[in-house]
Order: structure tokens, then C-alpha cells, then sequence
């Protein structure tokens, strides 16, 4: 889900008339190569990332006691390789459609590769929202009935269900062949997606189960987090708290935050802007996608939807950081930062620093 095109696909690339052009062919290419770094650096951070998450993964599920964490990994690896594949899948047809400078009707004059996009956009899309619901619902279950977990989470049942969630979103995605909804061409004319022309079930309905996830996600989390503080504040009451179980209280935590901002401040603004599309019965002012109707579009209502998935694009990226990369990295850093408070407001450590001021007064006099 990459749709990082700015300029309308009919603007001359050689800098020619056409919406866009300046009539100086080194001007634009300057322009194409500015503009489509973007676009190239978004995939390959993604990849990356996603990849090295999946390495990762792949390590700790092969470790000695990662017994009881194989359902969690094996959804972090499902989520890595359905954002890699989405990226690899779309990213390069929306490159090579900005850098050929012609319209994609011109490229694709029989919609195959229009409706290919959408389909990938509507699976790839759709999946890591409910694998992260999944993986919420599995850590809520974890830590709150963890007897129950315990006899019935397997990483067979985890597998079962990763598998139901892609095949969920693959029969989602072919419902525009059964004639239910359409994929058409998007605002400026780079990427497909489902159209909400005429309150489209279809894209109400990818909307509904977006926000449901979300909700889910965000509940199952609140939920865990609730639990997490209660046991914590029962094991400091004890005589041992247990420096193991804070540190993994902690950190769990810490991810579970940054999931629930980071899946709410990307997926939000899309999936509302298709519900209020749909709800106004049509595609909105930004129909027209070819010819001087450019040049007519109010483009701050056209860039909306452009800029609400592209918000969407930026979680394959931010995936694999906030549920792995970054884990230990911001785990390290709150342990050293709360390793430095607590040692100084015990009252050791003001005697000490009561102390060193003395002695540093005696000094300087």
C-alpha cells in the first residue's frame, strides 16, 4: 500500500503540455526523481525492516524457551511477511507508473492491472488489522486466563487461525468478481482501491471491519494493560516483587502503547474518510481522474483520501519497529532511566550526595 504519487499520471513527463508540465524536459525529470525517492525509500525501509523482523523471529521461535511466546512470534512473523508482501506487491507498479509519465489508462487499458491493485490494497490492507486484533486477543488471553491459555493456545491453533484471517481478506477482496463493489481508479490517478461511488456496500463494509479491528485491538489491549498494572501492584506489595516479572510487565506495556497509537493514528483518518464517502453516495469531488478535469478537482478535498492511505502505508513500515526492533531498544532505555531515579531517591543515595556537596564546598574554599 504505497500510493505515494503526488502528480497526475498525464502530466508530461518530458515536461509537454498536460496538467503538471512546465514545458522543460530537465525540469521535470529533476521533479520525477525527487518525487519518486519517496516512494522508493518507503519500500525499502519497509522491506527491511519487515525483513529483519522476520529474521528475528525466526531466531527466537528456534530458541530453547520460547515455548510459551511461539503463538505471539508466529503472529509478529505473519504480520512482517503480509506488510513485505503488500509493499513488493504495489510499490513497484506505482513507481513504474510515476516514472513512465503516461496515464494508466494508457498502460492498462484492460483494468487487469487496476483491479490487481485494488485486490492488493483491499488483502494486504485488511490482514494486519486482524492479526494485530489476533495478537491483542492473544496477549489479553495470556495474561488474564492464563490457565486457559495455557491448555488450549498451541501454536498449531495459531497457525489455523493466521490462516482464516488470510483467507478472510483474500474472499473480501474477491468480492468485486461476484459483481459486489468495484475497484477504480483513485485521486491523481497512481493506485486503485474499492470505489464509494454510490455508497458502496463494499467499501463500507472494509471500512466496518477496519474500525472493528481497531476497536478490538485497542479494547484487548486496554484490558491487558489494566491487568498487567494490577499484578504488578500486588507483586510490590509482596516481600519479593520479582525484578523478572517487572521488566517483562514493563515492557509489554510499553508495546502495547505504542501498537495502539501507532495502528490509530494510521488507519483512523482512511477508514473514516471511505465511511464518509460512502455515506454521501458518491465519490466525492474527485471523480474525474483524466483530461483539464485535473485541473478543475479541488485538490485539498482530492488529497484527503491521498493522505489519509497514505497514513495507512506508513504502518507497513512502522509495523515491524513498534512490535519488535524497537522493543528492547525503548525497554533499555526506561530501565536505565528508572535505574537512575530509584537509586537516587532512596536515602542512601542523598546521604551520598549530601556528602560529595560537603566536600566540594571544603574544596572550592
Amino acid at each position: 500500500m504505497s500510493p505515494w504519487q503526488q502528480r497526475p499520471p498525464n502530466a508530461s513527463a518530458a515536461g509537454g503540455p498536460g496538467p503538471g508540465g512546465n514545458g522543460t524536459g530537465r525540469a521535470a525529470e529533476r521533479g520525477s526523481a525527487v518525487s519518486v525517492a519517496i516512494p522508493l525509500t518507503m519500500m525499502l525501509t519497509g522491506i527491511v525492516g519487515n525483513a529483519l523482523a522476520m529474521l528475528l523471529v525466526s531466531r527466537s521461535y528456534r530458541a530453547k524457551g520460547s515455548r510459551r511466546k511461539r503463538s505471539f512470534l508466529l503472529c509478529i512473523g505473519s504480520l512482517a511477511l503480509t506488510d513485505m508482501l503488500g509493499q513488493l506487491l504495489t510499490s513497484p507498479i506505482v513507481i513504474s507508473v510515476y516514472l513512465s509519465g503516461r496515464p494508466w489508462a494508457a498502460m492498462d487499458p484492460s483494468g487487469r492491472l487496476c483491479d490487481f491493485f485494488g485486490f492488493s490494497m483491499t488483502v494486504f490492507g485488511l490482514c494486519p488489522l486482524l492479526i494485530a486484533s489476533a495478537m491483542a486477543v492473544e496477549r489479553a488471553l495470556a495474561i488474564r486466563a492464563p490457565h486457559w491459555y495455557a491448555s488450549h493456545m498451541s501454536p498449531r491453533a495459531t497457525e489455523r487461525g493466521l490462516l482464516a484471517i488470510w483467507a478472510a481478506g483474500v474472499a473480501l477482496a474477491l468480492l468485486p468478481l461476484a459483481g459486489l463493489g468495484t475497484y477504480s481508479l483513485q485521486w491523481p490517478g497512481t493506485w486503485c482501491f474499492i470505489s464509494t461511488a454510490g455508497g458502496s456496500a463494499f467499501a463500507a463494509a472494509f471500512a466496518a471491519l477496519g474500525l472493528l479491528s481497531l476497536v478490538v485491538t485497542g479494547a484487548c489491549n486496554l484490558a491487558t494493560i489494566q491487568a498487567l498494572v494490577s499484578r504488578c501492584r500486588a507483586k510490590a506489595g509482596g516481600a519479593q516483587p520479582g525484578s523478572r516479572w517487572g521488566r517483562i510487565a514493563t515492557e509489554t506495556l510499553l508495546q502495547l502503547l505504542g501498537i495502539m497509537c501507532v495502528l490509530s493514528a494510521c488507519w483512523s483518518p482512511l477508514l473514516i474518510t471511505m465511511l464518509r464517502m460512502v455515506s454521501e453516495h458518491g465519490a466525492g469531488p474527485c471523480r474525474g481522474l483524466s483530461g483539464d478535469s485535473q485541473r478543475r478537482e479541488p485538490r485539498r478535498e482530492c488529497d484527503l483520501p491521498l493522505t489519509a492511505v497514505r497514513l495507512a502505508s506508513l504502518n507497513q513500515i512502522l509495523d515491524p519497529w513498534v512490535y519488535l526492533l524497537l522493543r528492547k531498544i525503548l525497554l533499555r532505555r526506561f530501565r536505565q532511566a528508572a535505574s537512575a531515579v530509584s537509586k537516587c531517591s532512596n536515602a542512601e543515595c542523598r546521604d551520598r550526595a549530601i556528602t560529595l556537596s560537603e566536600e566540594i564546598r571544603r574544596t572550592a574554599a
